[in-house]
């Protein structure tokens, strides 16, 4: 899922952790399949955001020649204001998107 194009809420609304772990029967289980989604997130956001920069990235050692690069200005006030990482992996979870399995539930079904 394209994490721009996301309708998770910018700021963090109260959520029933009873419900939202109805399909694992556990609470950790389900905030662990949530943080490590968040983090595969975080690091898309971070490369994506870095290759952006790397663009307007100036490689001059000169210190007396300090400028201001709107461009860069407006590309780090966008991925501020997207929604953070772990709100966009609540919002999947919820919607069904994250495939998860769990490797030790498996092996006890053989």
């Amino acid at each position: 899922m394209d994490y721009r194009k996301s309708n998770a809420p910018v700021n963090t609304i109260t959520r029933d952790m009873m419900k939202l772990s109805a399909d694992t029967g556990n609470v950790y289980e389900t905030v662990m399949i949530i943080a490590k989604r968040a983090n595969q997130l975080a690091v898309e956001m971070k490369q994506d955001l870095e290759k952006k920069l790397q663009e307007f990235a100036s490689y001059n050692d000169n210190l007396e020649e300090v400028f201001e690069n709107r461009e860069q200005i407006e590309i780090s006030r966008y991925y501020e204001k997207l929604p953070k990482s772990t709100l966009i992996a609540t919002q999947e979870y919820e919607e069904g998107k994250i495939y998860y399995r769990n490797p030790a539930k498996d092996k006890n079904n053989f």
